[in-house]
């Protein structure tokens, strides 16, 4: 395969030879369903998404139209419930029915929510791929949402929300979402907050429900031992049997906007004070948006600064110093935002040094940029983690998947490797110094105050 194969939302049939002689295969049935494969030769398994393109970020507020009439209730923390209420129940199997029928083939069933997407997969057998269809099938359009089983959810969700609120570094980093991203909606919790949980009701879920699953939303992406035309007639089938007609024309839904948008910081400090023995603290700023063609300079980026034990902040602050136990460096992005941040876990009374530590080394890898050495280190970091991440179904199903969501171009492992030889040390310098230009927050949970942090954010830092 030469370079990246677009996936046009209006081209029908697109069958490539990628990397290692896998075989993609993509299907875009009148209905507005896509179904992508990837075969990959001498594999005895194969791992199943659906996906539809709806995450945290898309949940609304409630809206009211005129003499104070509801156009639509709140959606918050929907998409949360949705992710566990599908597996509890359609009109033809049980919840114990959905996990027996995996269990009982040694296979896995499970789901991710994230701000952008939801996708429900399974991995089994490559003779079980039939059985997983039916009822994952069965699961999406059919969930009955039980009055009895979303209260009892409820109750779960908001044990899990208890259960991260306990973790001061999952804490730490959804401050730093809020902090650095503000009003945006991809600010907000994937998981929803508690008072949103509390106050969901069954038909707003439902009214998210059957507004977000329809045929036009849905993808099917399906990686490992699979031919693509029994898998688009299995597909089709299950689909049709579960109620939904296919015979109905539709164009895929849109992809979201790729054009950055304006960010405007909601805070430069964010403490929740707690009598912890360590600090979970977090830097960050606006990163990359997923559609920047700099995102592969970002992971070289990321790689050198804060991504393995050989990278900057783990020599610095945890083999030379001996300051902290974990330290790391990330870089998420999204459609339209992204955000680059840097962690360190550390006693209180290092919290402040740490601090200062982790930004200075930022700011030396703006000033100064990187080494030969470094970049070539990077590099076969970067390649040898491609390539032995695809050695498992799961991997390349979501590969698939997310090609699909969110650009609408397939990266195989050859041109990903390509565009990794093109990244300079000057790019990676250039990005760095943007990056320590923008506007810093900074988050922590454990026994600090705001003074801990005066040197990293002066007041001048603070309103930047």
């Amino acid at each position: 395969m030469n370079g990246a194969v677009e996936l046009p939302l209006g081209l029908a049939e697109l069958s490539v030879l990628a990397s290692g002689d896998s075989r993609v295969r993509r299907s875009v049935l009148p209905s507005g369903v896509r179904i992508l494969s990837e075969q990959v030769p001498g594999a005895r398994s194969v791992t199943i998404g659906y996906w539809v393109a709806v995450g945290s970020r898309d949940e609304l507020p409630a809206r009211a139209v005129r003499d104070g009439a509801m156009a639509h209730p709140a959606t918050f923390g929907s998409t949360h419930f949705l992710e566990h209420l599908l597996f509890k129940g359609t009109m033809s199997r049980s919840a114990l029915d959905i996990a027996i029928s995996f269990d009982s083939v040694g296979g896995e069933n499970n789901a991710m929510t994230a701000k952008e997407y939801t996708c429900y997969y399974a991995k089994v057998q490559d003779r079980d791929l039939r059985m997983a269809i039916e009822v994952l099938t069965d699961m999406l359009t059919s969930s009955l949402l039980d009055p009895a089983e979303f209260e009892n959810e409820r109750g779960v969700i908001l044990e899990e929300l208890s259960m991260a609120e306990d973790d001061p570094a999952e804490v730490a980093n959804e401050r730093l979402f809020e902090a650095v991203l503000g009003e945006h909606e991809l600010g907000r919790p994937i998981g929803g907050r508690p008072e949103n949980i509390e106050a969901a009701t069954r038909s707003a879920v439902w009214e998210h429900y059957r507004a977000n699953y329809r045929p036009q939303d849905l993808v099917v992406s399906v990686a490992g031992a699979v031919d693509h035309d029994v898998l688009v007639a299995d597909v089709t089938r299950s689909l049709e049997a579960a109620g939904w007609d296919l015979s109905a024309e539709a164009s895929p839904v849109a992809r979201r906007s790729t054009s950055a948008v304006e960010i405007t910081r909601g805070r430069a400090l964010s403490i929740v004070e707690r009598p912890l023995e360590q600090v979970a603290m977090f830097l960050g700023m606006p990163g990359l948006i997923a559609g920047d063609d700099r995102r592969v300079t970002m992971s070289v980026l990321n790689a050198i600064f804060g991504g393995g034990m050989s990278s900057r902040l783990f020599q610095e602050v945890r083999e030379k110093r001996g300051l902290a136990y974990s330290v790391y460096s990330y870089a998420p992005s999204y459609s339209d935002a992204g955000l680059f941040g840097m962690y360190a876990g550390c006693t209180p009374a290092k919290a402040g040094a740490v601090a200062e530590l982790m930004l200075s080394e930022l700011n030396r890898l703006a000033e100064h940029g990187v080494t030969p050495a470094e970049m070539q280190r990077a590099a076969g970091q970067l390649s040898g983690a491609s390539a032995l991440a695809l050695e498992d179904s799961d991997t390349r199903m979501s590969r698939l998947g997310r090609s699909e969501i969110t650009l609408g171009e397939f990266v195989d492992l050859d041109e990903g490797l390509r565009r990794l030889a093109l990244v300079t040390a000057d790019d990676v310098q250039r990005l760095a110094a943007e990056l320590a230009s923008r506007p810093l927050s900074l988050s922590a949970v454990g026994a600090i105050t705001p003074e801990t942090f005066e040197a990293v954010l002066p007041p001048s830092r603070a309103q930047g």
